[in-house]
């Protein structure tokens, strides 16, 4: 099931026992912004800070909370804009043909792995 960032952080916010409040002030947000953004009602993505800072409170993977939150990593930028022109091809070309986009994701994962194990 395709998760949304919305639902993600109220679940996690929920398992680790906060409250809207409690978690808001942790953040150093307003409890109406988290809510808004457990709601998918913010009018723009959170900054990338915001994301960080909720992922380590409610202990998720930081980089996928980001691409979730439909921001790119500041580390990641970088290569974007290297291949700008190639990415609308790449994107499109994953979105037409769902066997090559697993491909890449796959063997993304594989290289992922293998440079862990080192």
């Amino acid at each position: 099931m395709a998760q949304n960032f919305g639902k993600l952080i109220r679940q996690a916010r929920k398992n680790k026992g906060y409250s809207q409040r409690e978690l808001a002030k942790l953040l150093k947000l307003d409890f109406t912004y988290l809510s808004k953004l457990e709601n998918n009602r913010a009018d723009y993505a959170p900054k990338e800070e915001v994301i960080r800072s909720l992922a380590r409170h409610l202990s998720l993977n930081e980089e996928e909370l980001i691409f979730l939150a439909g921001r790119i990593p500041q580390a990641q930028e970088q290569l974007l804009k290297q291949h700008y022109k190639n990415m609308p091809t790449l994107f499109r070309r994953m979105g037409e043909n769902p066997e090559f986009a697993q491909r890449v994701f796959q063997e993304a994962i594989a290289a992922d792995s293998q440079s862990s194990e080192l």
